[in-house]
């Protein structure tokens, strides 16, 4: 809490501010001073627009500035026509752009530019370059958000065009996004400037920097490849093709981040997607890490000391699987020493970030270990990785076989996790399922006569349990994950079996070593039919030792498998 001497100081700032400058300066208005004040001094609410200077803390560092700029700042005027170019003391500058011809090229996946505009009217005039020309599948596609609202969502067909932001009688300030939704392999798009009528002296200004900055590497499951397509039937086209819904994007968003991407569709470290099991060096992303993009104008060092990344998210191999696959014991090494070798390649080049490194949405889980030797090898106590569970079917998909967009943002929820772990962070869990790591078996209590033999499939997370006899009770034959621990908060269980008719087949989540606190419980249908389990609860404190529990005891005989089981937590 201030002062009441404290708030006159600042309150004094205030005033002089009022009596040097009009009331209505663009840049920085006496209004903004004074929220900042009342935030100050613990009468008011503080909002993201009260870090002045983006440092990710509010203070009197902050109001000093603020009294700075309203000093230095010239006054409105009369509304007036005006032309803004596009830079970076305009707009935030967000991943790999470049500046070309008057204009800043958002290159990479999900390059974008950020900005608040002030004003009674706006527009912004977008450029394309020579693949504007080609074939409608491979345009590049970009969107336009005005106050997180979607405006716009175009396939560029022309070399210039221009979108309306806003219109109206009154000035107002919007936040204003423009995105390069598709990969740099299919080109780029240019903002050249805004034309804003208006009074203000500064009507465009750069958003702030958030607190914490990703960059993810990666191949066309990074960028999101056919991830809006009704089928893996269909081919690759732009149109389908959406960063927003690439598990990167989406862990940006859950971390509150800055980001960048570098990603390319059908490359790899060792070798790029090979459809005859021959190497493929021309698509390898450690060639082409160091520039804005891989070739012609784009083929530009990038500034990686301009740049600094708190994070490293390394996501390549599944291309490179198409190679290694064919003799893995030999082509495996291989991947490693690249992969060994391209971490140092991005350690040299970002000092100070941790990296998490990944691998198996799409599969690839006999090249893993490979990945994990690789980081063992790298001694860097800042490289971390974790396997990504692969795709469902059940999950739909996109494009040639590519993730949808639920399994795009599972994926985000999990990176987004592992990120935290990485860097220290408490993680929420959210989104998490925590029984993905569980440990699956049956108990089987032989002197009530139950018998039963199981098998675990570690490829889909099924069990198996061929029974042979039944028990005297349901307990006596326990199918089981167990080793679960579980943070307080809402939960959702799901599984799928196929129960034998006539039989009641409770389950339950408890506490294993005390068996008899149940946190939620059901009984399957005793008609023989296929059931889904989808039963959310609550859990009002944390449990370390929770289990799932599926009691079988009361089957006679034949054949069950549990199914796809999860535990997410949603809250």
């Amino acid at each position: 809490m201030r002062t009441k001497k404290q708030a006159a100081a600042f309150a004094a700032m205030i005033l002089a501010a009022q009596w040097i400058l009009p009331m209505n300066s663009s840049a920085a208005s006496v209004e903004d001073a004074a929220h900042l004040l009342s935030a100050l001094t613990g009468s008011g609410e503080m909002n993201a627009a009260d870090d002045f200077n983006g440092d990710g803390a509010v203070n009197a560092v902050d109001l000093t500035l603020l009294k700075r700029d309203l000093l230095a700042a010239p006054p409105d005027g009369e509304s007036t026509e005006k032309t803004i170019p596009v830079s970076a003391d305009t707009v935030k500058l967000i991943g790999r752009t470049m500046e070309s011809n008057g204009a800043t090229l958002l290159v990479q996946s999900g390059a974008a530019v950020e900005c608040t505009v002030t004003g009674e009217s706006a527009s912004v005039t977008l450029t394309g370059g020579s693949e504007v020309k080609g074939s409608e599948s491979s345009r590049p596609r970009y969107a336009v958000f005005v106050d997180d609202v979607q405006i716009a969502d175009v396939l560029m067909s022309e070399t210039e065009q221009e979108v309306e932001l806003f219109s109206g009688k009154k000035s107002v300030t919007k936040k204003v996004k423009i995105i390069h939704l598709t990969e740099a392999n299919q080109g780029a798009i240019g903002v050249k400037a805004f034309k804003v009528k208006t009074a203000a002296a500064k009507p465009v200004k750069p958003t702030p920097k958030k607190d914490l900055s990703i960059e993810f590497i990666g191949d066309s499951i990074t960028c999101a490849y056919g991830v809006e397509a009704e089928s893996q039937y269909e081919g690759f086209t732009t149109g389908t093709e959406n960063f927003m819904k690439s598990y990167a994007y989406l862990t940006a968003q859950l971390l509150d981040a800055d980001y960048s991407a570098v990603s390319y569709s059908g490359y790899g470290i060792v070798s790029g997607y090979s459809n005859n099991g021959a190497v493929n060096t021309a698509s390898l992303v450690p060639d082409c890490y160091e520039y804005v993009g891989k070739s012609g104008q784009y083929a530009v060092p990038w500034d990686f000391e301009a740049h600094p990344m708190d994070v490293i998210v390394l996501n390549l191999g599944t291309n490179d699987d198409s190679y290694a696959s064919k003799e893995i014991e030999v082509r495996g090494k291989e991947y490693q020493e690249k992969y060994v070798a391209f971490l140092k390649q991005i350690r040299e080049k970002n000092p100070e970030s941790a990296i998490v490194c990944t691998l198996g949405i799409m599969g690839a889980e006999e090249l893993y270990p490979y990945l994990e030797a690789a980081v063992a090898e790298s001694n860097d106590p800042h490289i971390t990785c974790y396997q990504s569970p692969t795709q469902k079917m059940t999950d739909g998909l996109g494009a040639d076989w590519h993730p949808s967009p639920k399994t795009q943002e599972l994926n985000a929820y999990l990176c987004a996790d592992k990120i935290c772990e990485a860097i220290g962070r408490e993680s929420s869990k959210i989104g998490i399922d925590l029984a993905a790591d569980g440990s699956y078996g049956l108990d089987l209590d032989k002197e009530s006569g139950a018998n039963a033999w199981p098998y675990f499939s570690d490829w889909d997370k099924s069990l198996n349990v061929n029974i042979s006899a039944a028990g005297t009770s349901p307990e006596s034959m326990t199918a089981y994950v167990r080793d679960l621990n579980l943070p307080a908060g809402g939960y959702e269980l799901s599984f799928r079996m196929t129960p034998p008719a006539g039989v009641a087949v409770p389950y339950a989540v408890r506490n294993r070593t005390h068996p008899e606190t149940v946190y939620c419980t059901g009984t399957l249908n005793t008609e023989g039919k296929e059931e889904t389990v989808l039963l959310p609860f609550t859990l009002e404190q944390a449990d370390p030792d929770c289990e799932i529990v599926i009691l079988l005891g009361e089957i006679a005989s034949g054949n069950v498998t549990i199914r796809d089981v999860t535990l997410y937590k949603r809250s």
